[in-house]
């Protein structure tokens, strides 16, 4: 594009994003003071739309925005957007009491966000595998089921209920616990699933069967299997209360992909899920961008995401926006940027306030 086309390209996103219908090249002439008459805002829309930026909607005179035309502008052409201190303020005043709580963090995060953005406000719990065991507790809960408590730095903790086939004795049990805390705490999740035979294989004949048990189901105890679809979606009613969405077949897409959690999950967190960002960086993912290969339930090809990871002591989450392409990405970057910068929490001795000003 040459800078006349730039310059057209940014005001009919800008406008189309305003008004959510097509712009025509009286509306631009019109509207702002640009030194061109109709017809020759007219010959840049033509051009635009034959290099992929620009088409015409049905029978109409005007253009709207193609996911080529989006990629551009989010790319090169968009001004980026600050946080409103009022937004700031609203964020923090939510985040600052769940701010230990992971858990609690990720549910009112995505309500917060779907809140400011008016759009879907999406929130996936941190990647436990990379997580620094702090504790291991057991404790009977019957003659014969006991809860493993794991408590991993950065306010995360995990329980899960495991049938044992000895009846336990409190002197024994607390000896082991604490037997197993100096091998293990310190130690990633990952680490410990894949070590721990060496590490506790000298006490598997001890007499409660639990260093057995651990044995048995480490993948269970020590994985991200039993939250990898920990997923907290909010604000349903803001996206069918946009004009793209009138329409039931728009409807019913929208529903079949808030009810598709793993589909949700595997747009937020990538194909790899092993490829890490920098914490608190926006990516955005435009239309037919988000599911090239359409294995991902309703057809969300007038939508696009906004994401950003989050850290907690060293594992990574992920927060993010769920919109129609003809979303306000300006805006909705710097909010995704700003939570996900509240959300962060690098460790105690590190730890941002929450008054930190937040990036745009």
């Amino acid at each position: 594009m040459n800078a006349r086309e730039s310059g057209i390209l940014r005001l009919v996103v800008q406008s189309f994003i305003e008004t959510a219908g097509p712009i025509a090249s009286r509306f631009l002439a019109l509207r702002y003071n640009l030194g061109l008459s109709s017809a020759s805002i007219r010959n840049t829309l033509n051009a635009l739309e034959n290099k992929g930026y620009l088409k015409h909607p049905h029978t109409s005179s005007g253009r709207v925005p193609t996911d080529q035309g989006y990629r551009a502008y989010v790319d090169s052409l968009m001004e980026k957007a600050t946080l409103q201190p009022d937004e700031r303020r609203l964020m923090r005043e939510h985040l600052v009491a769940v701010q230990e709580d992971t858990d609690a963090l990720v549910e009112e995060s995505s309500r917060v966000l779907a809140r400011l953005a008016g759009l879907l406000g999406v929130a996936l719990g941190p990647q436990l595998r990379s997580g620094i065991l702090e504790r291991l507790e057991i404790v009977p809960v019957s003659s014969d089921r006991v809860m493993f408590v794991i408590s991993v730095q950065g306010g995360v903790i995990r329980t899960i209920v495991l049938n044992i086939v000895v009846e336990l004795k409190r002197h024994h049990l607390d000896r082991l616990i604490e037997l197993l805390n100096e091998r293990l705490s310190g130690l990633s999740l990952e680490e410990i699933r894949r070590t721990c035979c060496d590490r506790v294989m000298d006490l598997k004949d001890e007499r409660t069967g639990l260093v057995q048990l651990i044995l048995n189901d480490a993948d269970t105890l020590f994985s991200d299997d039993a939250d990898r679809h920990k997923i907290r979606v909010e604000g349903t009613a803001n996206m069918l209360a946009q004009p793209e969405f009138n329409h039931a077949d728009e409807m019913r897409s929208i529903v079949s992909l808030i009810d598709d959690s793993s589909g949700i999950v595997e747009l937020f967190r990538g194909r790899n899920p092993e490829i890490t960002h920098a914490p608190a960086t926006a990516r955005v993912l435009i239309g037919r961008e988000m599911d090239p290969d359409g294995s991902i339930s309703g057809n969300i090809r007038n939508l696009s995401i906004v994401t950003s990871q989050y850290q907690r002591s060293n594992m990574q989450g992920t927060i993010g926006v769920i919109g129609p392409t003809r979303m306000d990405y300006a805006r909705v970057i710097a909010l995704v940027e700003g939570m996900a910068l509240l959300m962060s929490w690098p460790g105690e001795k590190n730890r941002p306030g929450i008054g930190t000003s937040v990036r745009a």
